[in-house]
């Protein structure tokens, strides 16, 4: 039971992100993040192919 997360729990932490950032930077914020995974995910591949 511990491991589920809910939507309660989504929202609440969507409204502490709101609060702490601001709804100003939250594109910013989301872009950082998008761009992170996507690095992620490209060195993953990358890695990958190297090992094939």
């Amino acid at each position: 039971m511990l491991g589920r997360v809910g939507l309660p729990e989504l929202i609440i932490c969507l409204l502490i992100v709101i609060l702490i950032f601001g709804a100003n930077r939250l594109p910013e914020l989301g872009r950082g993040i998008g761009k992170g995974i996507r690095n992620f995910k490209d060195a993953t591949r990358d890695g990958q192919d190297d090992r094939t």
